[in-house]
């Protein structure tokens, strides 16, 4: 079963136990009158809907690539955990409001013993979705489903608290409704944030997954002509389509054929491997003889400065006088041309007859 029709048939099962969840907790909550329960079930129709946003967007999010979306529509679905982030923080702040309300003109509450056991069977159903919905999501790497299930699980939490207070009610007669209904209220809205926090973070582009960049380089470094791998940018347009290029060092006596043919191999390796379209950039490295001793006076004027994370991309072209490297600066530093200036007036103090060609990178990949 491919990825859109498991997150589909996930999100069916959600949609329907939540319905049956609905219909039970608003009905015991309008019967003992708990805004606790009422909310809980309130809680629980936003999932609803949360589950049918989540259908929707990867049902778009599957269209095939066009003209003027060539790298396909996947970040549709990153939208789709806004719109349900969105729903849920609304939510909350009705909470909040009806809760605040519950406080000042408070009810009193007539729990059963056969209410509380519906609430308590709620309880384990809700709890055994989350982990359930959780871990599918997590297995199609799809933030709408994790997003849900996390939101399942913290459910189950929140009622659980819903019982307690039934169940304080129920023996001594003491309401916490809307005290309760408070905090189940501030945690929905929290939840919202987080979920606001991840999608937006997709949509602005984020760091990509350290443990993934190392698997990627450590797969190019096996192939025996390649000495370094450096400017790794994985570029996501949605969770399943990831664009990526990078540069490689090799020999520089190696001729096109040659480098045409490591570049293939290696693009369809990362490829089958990762299923990540690569396109490959060539360093040559000519850092022997003279040019290794300039290749050294770099590292031993970088080095003082802690803010430069790594050189690479060292060539020298003798004919034009040229030198040229990458410098990888920290993010933190605000004037980054200012160390670029510092480092070329020492090179030139040593190497005064080379114009120095330097591009400053980012720290983008680990």
């Amino acid at each position: 079963m491919d990825r859109s029709k498991i997150i589909v048939k996930t999100s069916i099962l959600g949609i329907m136990l939540n319905i049956i969840l609905v219909v039970f907790k608003s009905t015991i909550g309008l019967i003992v009158n708990s805004i606790a329960i009422i909310l809980d079930a309130i809680n629980n129709l936003t999932d609803v809907l949360s589950s049918v946003i989540t259908i929707i967007g990867t049902k778009l999010a599957g269209k095939a690539p066009d003209k003027k979306h060539p790298y396909g529509h996947g970040r549709i679905e990153y939208f789709t955990s806004v719109i349900i982030a969105t729903i849920i923080l609304l939510a909350g702040i009705t909470a909040i409001k009806e809760s605040v309300v519950k406080i000042i003109n408070p009810e009193e509450s007539d729990y059963s013993l056969i209410s509380l056991i519906i609430i308590a069977v709620a309880v384990i159903i809700k709890y055994v979705m989350g982990k359930y919905i959780k871990k599918v999501g997590k297995s199609v790497n799809s933030q709408s489903l994790i997003a849900s299930g996390q939101d399942a699980f913290m459910d189950a939490i929140l009622s659980f608290t819903t019982l307690v207070s039934g169940i304080i009610n129920y023996i001594w007669h003491f309401s916490m409704e809307g005290y309760l209904g408070v905090i189940i209220a501030l945690v929905i809205i929290k939840t919202a944030f987080e979920m606001l926090k991840k999608s937006s973070n997709s949509l602005l582009g984020e760091r990509a997954d350290s443990a993934l960049s190392k698997k990627i380089k450590d797969e190019i470094m096996l192939f025996e002509e390649v000495q370094s791998v450096c400017d790794l940018n994985l570029h996501n347009y949605g969770p399943s389509n990831t664009i990526a290029s990078v540069h490689v060092q090799v020999r520089n006596d190696m001729t096109a054929e040659e480098i045409h043919i490591l570049t293939r191999e290696i693009a369809y390796k990362i490829y089958t491997d990762f299923n990540i379209t690569l396109t490959i950039g060539i360093y040559a490295a000519n850092n022997k003889g003279e040019f290794g001793k300039i290749r050294q006076e770099i590292e031993n004027v970088t080095k003082n400065y802690k803010e430069i994370l790594q050189v690479h991309g060292f060539y020298v072209d003798k004919t034009k006088s040229n030198i040229f490297f990458d410098l990888i600066i920290d993010f933190s530093v605000k004037d980054k041309q200012k160390i670029e200036s510092e480092v070329v007036a020492k090179l030139k103090e040593k190497f005064p007859e080379y114009n120095y060609n330097i591009i400053l990178d980012s720290d983008i990949t680990d």
